[in-house]
């Protein structure tokens, strides 16, 4: 009998992309694979089961994915969390900082109401910019961080703790060393 897999297991490594050095974390092949799919939904659900939880916002782009499918599992709506531009209508903006440079998020500013438990969930969690700006837009709508689920941490750049230090609960299926 094959051993049982892991969510890792089934995330492949691509070495030098985007830029040489980088050890990218591909997600893609578990997305591909419904068995691990269904695992890292499973598994990033579990920790919140029994949690009450109105919404759940995915920061762009693998996090809507994930997103959708812990949303259509948790029987809630999902939120987007976009790249500038990209959203019709009036939003809110969050300015964070890149390693080289700004960037900028936003969200519907009628997405979530006041007092509405998100959830927020996206498929890697680096430095935690992105993620600590998504936070910050839930928050100035009202929202109530029920909790921040990724399937990856690379804990060298810190995202984790600067996401715990923000108050967060953090949960991640798995860990990968190095950049």
């Amino acid at each position: 009998m094959p051993p049982i897999k892991t969510v890792r297991d089934y995330i492949r490594t691509i070495v030098d992309f985007p830029h040489e050095g980088i050890l990218f974390r591909d997600v893609t092949t578990l997305f591909a694979d419904p068995r691990g799919f269904r695992m890292a939904i499973d598994q990033m659900l579990h920790p919140y089961a029994g949690e009450p939880i109105d919404k759940v916002a995915g920061l762009e782009a693998r996090g809507f994915i994930l997103g959708g499918a812990i949303a259509h599992q948790l029987s809630v709506g999902f939120v987007p969390i976009r790249k500038k531009g990209k959203l019709p209508g009036a939003v809110i903006s969050e300015e964070y900082q890149l390693e080289y440079g700004e960037a900028v998020v936003e969200i519907h500013d009628d997405a979530i109401q006041p007092g509405e438990r998100v959830l927020l969930v996206d498929d890697l969690l680096a430095t935690g910019g992105t993620a600590a700006a998504g936070i910050r837009l839930i928050e100035r709508l009202g929202g109530i961080i029920t909790g921040c689920a990724f399937v990856v941490d690379l804990p060298d750049l810190g995202g984790h703790k600067r996401l715990t230090d923000m108050g967060m609960d953090v949960h991640t299926l798995c860990t990968f060393e190095g950049l």
